[in-house]
Formats: C-alpha cells, structure tokens, sequence
C-alpha cells in the first residue's frame, strides 16, 4: 500500500488534521502486517514504516538516526521478535549515549528474564540517562540476580561509605528502590529502610512504598519505627502486596477525541516479565 495525503492545501486545518491521521493510521497497519513473520531485518525495509525506522536504528554514520530509529521501534508492540531484539541488543552497545538509552528501553519492554544481565551492566553506565532506562527496565523484569546491583543503586554518595558503590542520581535512586518492591528478601528491606535515610525526597517516598508493597504495612517515612517492626517480625511478608511496576498515564488531550486520531499511549497496570504468580509471601527472616 502506497500511503498518499494527495492535495490539502484546499481543505480546512481540522479536516487536515483528521485526513492525516486516518491514512497514517492506514499506512502503520499496513507496515505492520508486512513487518511480521518477517525473517531478516532487510525484508523489514519493503515497509515505509517499520523500514524507515530499521533502517535508521542500524545507521552506521548518524547516531541520531539511530537514536530516534531505535526509539520508534521500542515503542511498538510487534518488536518483541527475534529480529528486532538482536538489533537492540547490538545497539544497547553503541558508542553514543542516546542510542544506549533507547536500545536499554527497548530491551525492559520486550525482553525476559534472561535479559536482566544486560539491564545491570547499563545500571552501571557512565550517561545519567542509560542508567535511569535501566534502573526502570529492572522494574519490568523479574530476576533475582538483579537485587545487589539494585541495592548498589540505591546507595547515596551523601550517606555511603568510601568504598562502597554510589549512585548520584536521586532519580536513578528512586527507580532502583522501586523495582526492589518484587523481592521479598532480607537484605531488600533493610536496603529499602537504608533508603528513607537518603538526602531525597523521592527515594525516601519510593523506598516507603516499596516498602509497603512487600510487609502491607506502613510506618510512614519513620526508620526507627520500620526497623523495630521488622526485628520482631516472624513472618513480615505475610501480608504483602503483589508487585506491579509504575506505569505511563495521562490524560486525553481534546484533538485526541477527534476520528481517528489515537488516543494517550497509556499503559495498563502490569506485573514484570518472569515474576511468580505465588511469590513467597509468608517468607520467614
């Protein structure tokens, strides 16, 4: 299918904006169709769509394009496939920071547990932004190897010892105890009761959740009372919470309410690739 707007010059601006969006909308289904079951990144580019974006997430002389190329391919539901993870993963690799980022992306939103590995190696990149991709990754995917580099991802250089890692980013900070919510370990609280000491707000709140998921209890942002809960509990995660990572939600937009124009890219609520349907609640310390 050739998509073609044809002239709208003569045409009213709203009419234009409804025109546009039916056929692009007609050209994305048609790109994807062709798109599966696809058996080699170069039979992606018979599609305008699906093609364009292949094409500039393996660019070899614009990091850019592979930048916004990647991007647009981490966004869409098919990239799951073989195919396009090899391209991530050969671009969570690059040489530039924004193509790290958006291959990290990628990788938390079609992989599995078995990618994990890969999401810990990115939580230790030099680049602040590939760092808090990968720190929201190990939200979306379960995998117990994860916890130490997560609980090193935690630490604030403000409160850390010497030679123990730090992590700068309060943001990063706040993701890495989020996704520590999965686990219900021993060290998982005590990391996360490390956390309402933090010098940021956002930790502290995120740790308290965390918390909260995990015992089904809540003592607020109080340390001291969270550990002496914790000390004389037998069985703190008898009454947790099942784990669902942090989501994107907006509101419509009013041009979103025009035919055919997709709405808000929100996501429903969601438990993490590989995580148990009947985790250890009642663990024992």
């Amino acid at each position: 299918m050739k998509c073609s707007l044809g002239n709208v010059s003569r045409i009213s601006p709203l009419v234009a904006v409804v025109l546009t969006a039916g056929s692009l909308a007609a050209c994305n289904s048609d790109s994807l169709e062709k798109g599966r079951g696809a058996t080699s990144i170069l039979a992606l580019m018979q599609n305008d769509s699906m093609g364009d974006a292949a094409a500039d997430a393996m660019n070899p002389y614009d990091a850019d394009k592979r930048y916004r190329g990647t991007l647009r391919l981490a966004n869409q539901n098919y990239a799951g496939e073989p195919l396009y993870m090899q391209l991530f993963l050969d671009n969570v690799k690059d040489e530039d920071a924004s193509v790290r980022s958006a291959a990290t992306r990628a990788i938390a939103n079609h992989g599995t547990p078995d990618h994990v590995p890969i999401l810990i190696e990115r939580l230790k990149d030099k680049d602040d932004l590939v760092r808090g991709e990968a720190a929201r990754g190990l939200q979306r995917l379960h995998n117990p190897i994860a916890i130490p580099a997560l609980v090193d991802a935690m630490r604030d250089p403000e409160a850390a010892a010497m030679n123990e890692p730090t992590e700068e980013l309060a943001s990063v900070r706040a993701d890495a105890a989020s996704a520590l919510a999965q686990y219900p370990e021993d060290r998982v609280v005590q990391a996360l009761i490390a956390g309402l000491a933090d010098q940021s707000l956002a930790v502290n709140t995120a740790s308290r959740d965390s918390l909260r998921t995990l015992t089904g209890q809540d003592f607020g942002l109080e340390r001291r009372d969270w550990l002496a809960w914790y000390k004389g509990s037998d069985r703190p995660f008898a009454a947790g919470r099942p784990y669902e990572y942090p989501i994107f939600r907006r509101d419509q937009e009013w041009y979103e309410y025009l035919p055919f124009v997709s709405g808000p890219p929100n996501e429903a609520p969601a438990t993490p690739a590989g995580l148990p349907m009947d985790r250890p609640t009642a663990a024992a310390k």
